[in-house]
């Protein structure tokens, strides 16, 4: 605004209305949220490790580590971050599958959070490296459609609730 007002020579109300903001936006200083500074770091560093996560995913994250968020703190967290960093970020539109969508969903995290993460000099490299990404996938990574718990969590979950009672086994 200051180059504005120089290059031409007028005063900040007129400056500011030719661009088209209130004086009290200029003038707006933002205040640092101390209560979730913690909760700020964690998510930004998250995002660092698992680019293609968005917040939902994020927030589960947080979430199992024991610092509480809501999601809309999260995606509002992501996006200033996003902004600040000039991250564009890509929505896919709801109700727009793809033919194959499960595999194509596979296929585009395995390619985003293993392939495009690492350069793989050997044979031996890829295979380890695409076991640890295999592994955290099932073991650690919440999914979406299992409401955000891993795999194995899920599985263990259901097959705990499977189990017949010993008392009852007795009469079958």
């Amino acid at each position: 605004m200051v180059a504005i007002r120089e290059t031409v020579n007028i005063s900040e109300r007129r400056a500011c209305r030719l661009v088209g903001i209130s004086r009290s936006v200029l003038h707006y200083e933002a205040k640092p949220d101390v209560e979730n500074a913690a909760l700020a770091a964690r998510l930004v560093e998250l995002a660092h490790e698992r680019r293609r996560f968005g917040y939902r995913r994020l927030h589960a994250l947080v979430e199992r580590e024991g610092i509480r968020a809501n999601p809309e703190f999260t995606s509002r967290a992501l996006d200033q971050w996003a902004y600040a960093k000039g991250v564009a970020l890509k929505l896919i539109q709801p109700g727009k599958p793809t033919q194959n969508a499960y595999i194509e969903s596979f296929n585009g995290k395995f390619r985003d959070e293993c392939l495009n993460e690492h350069w793989f000099t050997t044979l031996a490299q890829a295979r380890t490296l695409i076991a640890a990404w295999r592994q955290d996938y099932n073991d650690t990574r919440p999914h979406s459609a299992l409401n955000y718990l891993s795999p194995a969590d899920f599985a263990a979950k259901h097959r705990a609730a499977a189990v017949v009672p010993a008392a009852l086994q007795e009469n079958i």
